[in-house]
């Protein structure tokens, strides 16, 4: 397993990540973090490590500069700005389809909180670019007007407990016209901190890359 820091390019700007690689990977998985998280949030790199053992190569990355995110934590606006941080996330894909050790790798997106915004956006904006995406505990209705263009099989992850984002990813459900699931997990909170949860989120996220992502997947 190789990893690394990278620095990805983005309109001017330098975004950090993270990349990790299995000797013989079988897709790639971009991670979109959400509100106030970063490359080190515990719960996707948790799911990371997850996709790595079943094959696939991750990259988790930061949507904002340091400056930015310091900006952030004063204001909280920049995390909601979905069409800026869609453009960095593509840019993420595309700097990830140049790389050797990843060409010709199918792409999967993992967005979570307002990143599965994000995510939804760029799948909808570059469908030959996203095999599927996965959201976890996310803000669909901040990409409301790009769900119905969206093409990848789309799964939505959400605890029950989260009433408010379950009902926001019901009706997120209903607009999307491509291979759907909505996937609730009884009792678990918006961080999916409850016994066995995040591990549940693992299990679907896997299962969902694994049909759409690899290349002998049974829904590719």
């Amino acid at each position: 397993m190789e990893a690394r820091e990278v620095q990805i390019p983005a309109a001017g700007r330098a975004l950090a990540g993270e990349l990790v690689r299995p000797d013989h990977p079988v897709g790639v998985v971009v991670f979109a973090h959400g509100s106030g998280s970063s490359r080190f949030s515990p719960r996707n790199r948790f799911v990371a490590q997850r996709l790595q053992e079943a094959g696939f190569a991750t990259l988790l990355l930061d949507l904002l500069t340091a400056e930015e995110e310091d900006e952030d934590r004063r204001t909280g606006r920049l995390r909601f700005d979905v069409a800026l941080l869609a453009r960095r996330l593509l840019a993420a894909v595309v700097w990830a389809a140049e790389q050797p050790s990843l060409r010709g790798l199918r792409v999967g997106l993992f967005g979570a909180s307002t990143g599965a915004a994000a995510a939804l956006r760029v799948a909808a904006d570059a469908p030959e670019r996203v095999a599927a995406v996965v959201c976890r505990g996310g803000r669909p209705d901040l990409a409301r007007d790009d769900l119905p263009r969206v093409r990848a099989p789309t799964l939505l992850v959400v605890g029950g407990a989260d009433e408010p984002v379950l009902r926001l990813n019901e009706e997120a459900l209903g607009l999307l016209r491509c291979e759907k699931q909505l996937a609730v997990i009884p009792g678990a909170g918006h961080l999916f901190e409850e016994p066995g949860a995040l591990d549940e989120v693992a299990n679907l996220a896997v299962d969902w890359f694994a049909r759409y992502v690899t290349p002998g997947g049974t829904g590719s």
